[in-house]
């Protein structure tokens, strides 16, 4: 839209309004007011209907916006209930007793020789991976794909970067006791007469159109950083910072719709193994190991499992 270029200067006026929407218009008519002809250049009654004829106009767009983004919400909502009511069956189906026959015990037993012979090869992988010494010393990322620092915290997606600065000071932040420099390539945050908390070289360019910030809960400056290649994880927000091991991050599930089919399932695969562990719950294959030995064992009662041993 043609007036997001004024959001920059109307957003950096609204948060030094103590007194909200009131106080900007306020600030707005005044000005007019002094420094233009609008009351007095044709009547009163001229400038309300200009006035009036705005606001009925914007008035009708935010309504359109609102019921589109109810009916977005209201969309996704039914999508994601589908989705649960097809995950649900999914997991049921997979539950549920399947009669095999002595062919396909032979088969699944050679397969767990094949299963075993591929586990151990990758462990053997994994452990020349983690004993790489580019990695060995990089910080595990947070949940957001960031790190918490003392002094702040970053987390990111592949497009945008959120940096939350939290400053214990004894009195409730205005805009005007903070500093907020944004570079193409560079980030100063801090508050005045202090050192700056962040101070430096970015690890990528930002479009800095794009970049805004707030303060939340008079305390605690947000900072959203977009970024110019929008594909690609950062390892540090800025050069001075130690990198995170941007192979331990965890694609956002918005973003599984980027990748092709087969990488897809292997991801989704990997992410539900990982919750189910965490939860000390059987993974996929797991589950579906012991689904085959209970229908074997329910199929072959004469034969004695009591002390055998599953793993």
């Amino acid at each position: 839209m043609v007036n997001e270029k004024f959001d920059g200067i109307f957003l950096s006026l609204a948060q030094q309004m103590e007194n909200g929407i009131p106080e900007l218009f306020d600030v707005l008519f005044n000005f007019l007011s002094r420094k233009t002809d609008f009351y007095t250049g044709s009547s009163i009654e001229k400038a309300k209907e200009i006035v009036l004829k705005a606001f009925d106009k914007n008035a009708a767009e935010a309504k359109k916006i609102a019921e589109g983004i109810k009916k977005k919400k209201a969309e996704e909502e039914r999508k994601l209930a589908e989705k649960r009511a097809a995950q649900k069956l999914k997991e049921e189906e997979e539950s549920k007793v399947q009669e095999i026959t002595e062919e396909e015990a032979a088969a699944f037993e050679e397969e767990q020789k094949k299963l075993q012979e591929i586990k151990e090869v990758k462990a053997d992988n994994e452990n020349d991976e983690e004993e790489s010494e580019e990695d060995k010393n990089k910080l595990k990322p947070n949940s957001g794909n960031g790190y918490d620092f003392e002094k702040y915290q970053w987390t990111q997606t592949l497009s945008e970067i959120e940096v939350r600065i939290p400053f214990k000071v004894s009195f409730p932040l205005k805009s005007r006791d903070v500093i907020v420099e944004f570079g193409k390539k560079s980030l100063k945050v801090g508050l005045k007469g202090h050192d700056p908390v962040i101070n430096g070289q970015l690890k990528a360019e930002i479009k800095l159109d794009d970049c805004t910030w707030i303060l939340e809960d008079k305390k605690t400056v947000v900072i959203t950083i977009v970024k110019v290649h929008g594909m690609e994880w950062w390892s540090q927000l800025v050069t001075t910072d130690p990198e995170i091991n941007t192979k331990k991050i965890i694609p956002e599930n918005s973003k599984l719709s980027d990748l092709d089919g087969e990488t897809r399932a292997m991801v989704e695969k990997m992410m539900y193994d990982q919750r189910q562990k965490e939860m000390g719950l059987p993974t996929s294959d797991e589950k579906k190991k012991q689904d085959i030995m209970k229908t074997f064992m329910q199929q072959h009662p004469e034969m004695d499992f009591s002390k055998a041993k599953f793993s």
